[in-house]
């Protein structure tokens, strides 16, 4: 039997055995982890929901206080199901005792509440589930990997000590150690790495640092140094001019792709449709992944923002192409409100405003609308630039696409924009 599935049956017996039981010692008050340390019993009615079951357990303490200060034990409550990687006071003891102070002070609670979703998931996942998938999408966003080392099982580098124990509105799973999610930036990812400095320069030239530092989420399939180097002579030197800030716009938002969308994802959908508004084609060819004609040598680098694809090409849009036909301003904003508008409407307002805003970024960087579309893409980014909320940023951007698209289509506003 293979490792995976010698994995499998050790975490669909746990239960019943070293997690669960005392074994030979006849004691019913407590439960042992796999190494024999014991450790107070969870309740094992299935009536009590996800927060009391943990409460109940009286080894969750740290985790329920973390819970209230992010606001999130309705949530926890709430119908679900709910799949929860529950850390121990013992895992949360061995935090920085500064970091965990901070994180429950009341201006760190968006940092909280990222570190705690991080360890949900949707659905209701047994440790069998798990590893047969062998990942899980945490409500934070970012991707939970389950790895086998004999019979250790971890997730997101903590170790599974305690498995499937069943609430009224999801499953929990205990860890010996607090999962803490990417924090830097897309941007801070990059310059970290020390590979992208190109990149990096260029999308500073064209004015997205911004967005691409926002909340998004967005997929970026980033080119190293060496595939900007591999561009003929003065490609670069001359797209970083003021005067070619357009096509530089549209050539580095044709590497992004709105959502957080990792390797297996991409590969599955076989196509993409960029924030530049083209798509881009991602197949495995001769065993290899790619996206156009660039391979795909790195995946699946986590942001807080997003995800990063190493790549070790430059691709270019189509509509660059002499030979193709350029994609209209028009045809932009129209792509940005069909991708924006279903992100609105199932609550994503910062994930649309983000689109819209990078879509107008872009088609204000180069020179293609006219006077009236101009003004109408200058003033709602100046507007959103104002905004707090991502609501209101998010129809205070689309209001200028709809006055932008009337205006290249020389008509007039009349009413009010619509998600």
């Amino acid at each position: 039997m293979n490792p995976i599935a010698i994995a499998i049956a050790s975490a669909s017996t746990l239960a019943a055995s070293s997690a669960f039981a005392c074994g030979g010692c006849g004691c019913s008050a407590h439960k042992h982890d796999k190494d024999g340390a014991a450790t107070p019993a969870m309740m094992t009615t299935a009536t009590a929901d996800i927060v009391d079951t943990a409460v109940a357990a009286g080894q969750f303490n740290t985790l329920a206080a973390a819970l209230n200060a992010a606001g999130l034990v309705d949530t926890l409550k709430g119908d679900g199901p709910f799949t929860v990687f529950a850390p121990t006071d013992a895992a949360f003891g061995n935090v920085d005792e500064a970091t965990l102070k901070s994180l429950l002070q009341p201006e760190n609670k968006g940092a909280l509440t990222s570190v705690l979703t991080y360890h949900v998931v949707p659905g209701r996942i047994t440790a069998a589930d798990l590893l047969k998938a062998g990942k899980a999408e945490s409500v934070q966003g970012q991707r939970l990997v389950a790895s086998v080392n004999g019979d250790t099982v971890r997730i997101g580098g903590a170790k599974i000590v305690a498995t499937d124990i069943e609430a009224s509105n999801g499953i929990i799973h205990v860890i010996d150690g607090v999962m803490l999610p990417a924090s830097d930036t897309i941007p801070q990812v990059a310059a970290s790495a020390g590979s992208f400095n190109t990149l990096l320069a260029a999308v500073g030239a064209a004015g997205l640092g911004d967005v691409l530092s926002s909340e998004g989420p967005f997929t970026v399939f980033a080119p190293t140094d060496a595939a900007f180097a591999a561009l003929p002579a003065g490609t670069v030197e001359n797209l970083l001019k003021p005067e070619n800030k357009a096509d530089l716009a549209a050539i580095l938002t044709y590497h992004v792709v709105p959502g957080r969308v990792y390797a297996d994802q991409a590969l599955a959908a076989k196509s993409a449709k960029t924030v530049q508004g083209e798509k881009v084609n991602i197949a495995v060819k001769s065993g290899k992944p790619m996206v156009e004609n660039a391979n795909i040598v790195a995946t699946d680098i986590d942001a807080s923002n997003g995800v990063i694809h190493v790549i070790d090409a430059v691709i270019l849009p189509p509509s660059l192409n002499a030979q193709a036909p350029a994609t209209s301003p028009a045809d932009v904003l129209r792509t940005a409100i069909n991708r924006g508008a279903p992100m609105f409407n199932h609550g994503n307002h910062a994930a649309c405003a983000d689109l819209y805003e990078m879509t107008l970024m872009s088609l204000a960087a180069g020179n293609a609308l006219n006077d009236d579309a101009t003004n109408a893409v200058n003033n709602a980014l100046i507007r959103a630039k104002r905004m707090h909320s991502a609501t209101d940023r998010a129809w205070a951007l689309r209001a200028g696409i709809d006055r932008a698209l009337m205006a290249t289509e020389g008509r007039r506003m009349t009413t009010a924009s619509r998600h």
